[in-house]
C-alpha cells in the first residue's frame, strides 16, 4: 500500500509544470520555443540563468519531495519508487496535457533524498566542471553520471543498481520523446545534459 501511495504522490508532484509557469511569468511559452520542451533546460535557453533558476530549483524539488515522501511512508525502496513516479509525472504531466520533459532535474533532485552525500559530491563536481569548462551542460553530465559512481563508494550495491534503473528511465524517456517528435522534426533535447 505504501508503494502505491508514494507513487501516486510522486506522480502528482512530478506533474507540476514548474518551468512552464516560470517562463509564463516572463511572457514566454516554452511550448512555442525551440523543441517545445517545458522543462528547466529549455527555460534556461529561453530566459537565461538569472530568470530560469527557479525552474531548475522547482524541477529538482519535485524529485526531492517525492523521495522524502517515500522515505516517510516506507523506507528507501518506496522512496526509489516515488522518485521514479515523479520522473514519469514530469515526463507525462497530468497538469500539462501529458507533454513534459525528460526528467533529468527531477532525477537529480530525487538523489538528494535517496543518497544525499553522493548527490552533494556530484553537485560539487558539476559546478567545478561547469566553471572550468564554462559549460553548464558539461558540468551537468559529470554530475548526473557521477552519482552512481560515487554511490559505489557510499551505498550498498543494490541501491547503485536502483539508481542505474532511474538513469535507464531517463534514457527511455529521451527515446520516447525523440520518436514522438520525429514527424515534426528532431527534438533538440533542451531538458538536460543527455540531450545536448
Amino acid at each position: 500500500m505504501e508503494y502505491g501511495a508514494a507513487s501516486i504522490i510522486g506522480y502528482l508532484l512530478g506533474s507540476v509544470p514548474v518551468a512552464l509557469w516560470v517562463a509564463r511569468r516572463h511572457g514566454v511559452d516554452l511550448r512555442r520555443t525551440a523543441d517545445g520542451n517545458p522543462g528547466a533546460w529549455n527555460a534556461l535557453e529561453q530566459l537565461g540563468a538569472y530568470r530560469a533558476w527557479p525552474a531548475f530549483l522547482g524541477d529538482g524539488l519535485k524529485g526531492t519531495l517525492a523521495g522524502l515522501v517515500g522515505l516517510a511512508l516506507g523506507g528507501i525502496w518506496v522512496a526509489y519508487a516515488a522518485v521514479a513516479a515523479a520522473m514519469l509525472g514530469h515526463a507525462f504531466p497530468a497538469f500539462a496535457r501529458f507533454r513534459g520533459g525528460k526528467s533529468v532535474m527531477c532525477f537529480a533532485g530525487g538523489m538528494f533524498a535517496l543518497s544525499p552525500l553522493a548527490a552533494l559530491l556530484a553537485l560539487a563536481a558539476c559546478l567545478l566542471v561547469a566553471l572550468v569548462r564554462r559549460s553548464f551542460a558539461a558540468g551537468a553530465r559529470v554530475g548526473v553520471f557521477g552519482v552512481p559512481l560515487l554511490q559505489l563508494l557510499l551505498d550498498p550495491v543494490e541501491r547503485v543498481a536502483a539508481t542505474g534503473a532511474l538513469m535507464t528511465l531517463i534514457g527511455a524517456l529521451f527515446v520516447v520523446r525523440r520518436l514522438g517528435a520525429a514527424p515534426n522534426g528532431p527534438a533538440s533535447g533542451s531538458d538536460g545534459p543527455t540531450g545536448q
